[in-house]
């Protein structure tokens, strides 16, 4: 009977150690997982999830961390010395920024994606905005961008677009901008106002409008004759301890499944992350919507 409990006990002893063994050999082998960290544009937020799900399904060893906030804000805290790998802008001129600062490499910066502007209104349009010429009504509660966000930039130069077709007049622009109740940080934050029914109307990209929103805001879409293209950059940045898994992640933000995901979300896809300039469309003779 002893011999039998003695037996029990070495037998148990025996799978504990294989088992503390094995955990100890896994640890080994699979190592501790690499914090990645991802400065990116407000505006990227929902997209990027779905991007960071389907990259660490790919790279197990590497765990993605995102701070979403306006370009600006992001540009300003690398400057400041925040801990960044990868800072993906949703305007050329925060990158740029950074790389005559010598924070980025400029041969290293890609395109990797597009978006436009659009109109948002509250679902019930208290406003009774129908066109781009009834912003310019007087009492429309107008939310936009400050204009050092990009969003913000963006939408003033959609403004001198408008107000330079011959339908609108030259006073099209001020008379918006007299209508301004809110200038956001970011454009999540100009959404959300619209969602809310704290204003009549704003100014958002095309991908900025979530499923999940489709019933409190009707989206009015801005012709492409007096729309801007905004270009969104990423990089790499040159302080970053973890440059293998922050190209590894670039390269798959450019990949055919991340600018799947990117389109999904509203995006216009690129052609491989070569750089191009903003381009801005000429005005048209009237505008319409």
């Amino acid at each position: 009977m002893m011999k039998r409990k003695i037996g029990m006990i070495l037998l148990t002893l025996a799978v504990l150690i294989a088992v503390i063994v094995s955990a100890n050999a896994q640890t080994i082998q699979s190592g501790p997982k690499t914090r990645l960290t991802v400065f990116a544009a407000a505006s990227l937020k929902d997209a990027f999830n779905d991007i960071k799900a389907n990259y660490e399904t790919q790279h197990p060893d590497v765990t993605v961390v995102y701070n979403f906030d306006g370009s600006q804000v992001l540009r300003s805290q690398i400057e400041q010395g925040a801990t960044a790998d990868v800072f993906a802008s949703a305007n050329q001129p925060q990158m740029n920024q950074l790389v005559g600062e010598g924070y980025v490499d400029n041969a290293n910066v890609k395109d990797f994606t597009y978006n436009k502007l659009a109109l948002i209104v509250p679902k019930n349009n208290p406003g009774k905005i129908n066109s781009l010429n009834d912003l310019a009504r007087p009492g429309v509660k107008v939310v936009v961008c400050a204009k050092d966000v990009p969003c913000g930039s963006y939408t003033l130069q959609l403004l001198d677009n408008i107000a330079n077709s011959q339908a609108s007049g030259k006073d099209f622009k001020s008379k918006v901008l007299n209508n301004v109740v809110s200038q956001e940080t970011n454009v999540n934050d100009a959404v959300s106002k619209v969602a809310l029914g704290e204003a009549d109307a704003a100014f958002a990209y095309v991908s900025d409008v979530p499923r999940k929103m489709t019933n409190k805001v009707t989206v009015i879409p801005i012709p492409d004759s007096v729309n801007v293209l905004a270009t969104y950059p990423i990089s790499v940045l040159k302080r970053s301890t973890n440059q293998a898994a922050a190209n590894s992640f670039v390269d798959y933000v450019l990949s055919p499944d991340g600018q799947a995901i990117l389109n999904n979300y509203g995006f216009i896809t690129t052609s491989g992350g070569i750089r191009q300039p903003l381009i801005v469309p000429q005005p048209p003779q009237t505008v319409t919507a």
